[in-house]
């Protein structure tokens, strides 16, 4: 298993990084364009996201909340208007980063993860906001790029959430097996992420041992790979050798 690499004011720096690179990534962008990450949604669906996520995460925050509290019993402000998405996302990137700094990160509060104190959310908001901030760029036509350690620790902390996401995904909860092995391998780093799929759960490690499939890329790559944003079979990104078939069933049942 990892733990997070950065501490919870670092995460805080990053999350406003990434927020202020997602508001440059869609200014600009119709916003009626497909997300080719997320084809179901429009770049204006896109913004409406993550902009009610930042405000419903700073708001749990704010409360240190014993439990979840509905997005919609909180006033998100969201325009009317897809043209005042922009400016309504700068403001929501800079509420929950100042809400995150001014909290307590050992501080005890609900959380979809395992991790139920503040610093899940600083860890989270960093991941999410990454994430769709490189939906937006592929959105606008370029190809993204994830800060090497901040892509280790994303596809650390999605293996570290995944199970979770059996709750309200129940192909998560199909993950198993009986020892198959998955290895991610970073061309950039030392390191690589073994999957063991076994009867009742599934396990992983930060190791490279005998896998039936491994995967080989950037940390950047793999981490947008993990979070399903790009296709290990685009030979220009990634290396796969072994059993394709236990890709594709890890593939189907992992997607969020």
């Amino acid at each position: 298993m990892g733990s997070p690499l950065f501490d919870h004011a670092a995460y805080c720096d990053a999350v406003a990084v990434e927020a202020e690179r997602f508001v440059d990534a869609v200014r600009g962008i119709d916003p009626e364009t497909r997300v080719p990450t997320c084809p179901e949604w429009s770049a204006a669906d896109l913004m409406r996201h993550l902009g009610t996520v930042h405000r419903w995460a700073g708001n749990q925050v704010a409360a240190l909340t014993p439990k979840r509290i509905p997005s919609d019993e909180m006033d998100l402000a969201i325009p009317s208007e897809p043209s005042g998405f922009p400016d309504w996302l700068a403001e929501g990137g800079r509420f929950v980063v100042d809400t995150l700094r001014a909290s307590d990160p050992n501080a005890a509060m609900w959380a979809w993860g395992a991790d139920q104190h503040v610093r899940f959310w600083s860890r989270r908001m960093l991941h999410e906001t990454a994430v769709h901030r490189a939906d937006a760029e592929f959105t606008a036509g370029s190809d993204p790029h994830i800060a090497r350690e901040v892509a280790v620790d994303g596809i650390d902390e999605f293996l570290e959430n995944l199970p979770m996401a059996s709750r309200w995904n129940a192909r998560v909860g199909e993950l198993l097996g009986s020892g198959e092995r998955l290895t991610f391998r970073a061309t950039d780093h030392d390191a690589a992420w073994t999957i063991t799929l076994e009867p009742n759960t599934f396990i992983w490690e930060r190791n490279d041992e005998e896998p039936d499939v491994t995967v080989e890329g950037t940390a950047s790559d793999l981490a947008l790979f993990v979070y399903g944003r790009v296709d290990p079979a685009d030979h220009a990104r990634f290396t796969v050798e072994g059993d394709r078939a236990l890709l594709a069933f890890w593939r189907e049942r992992s997607s969020l």
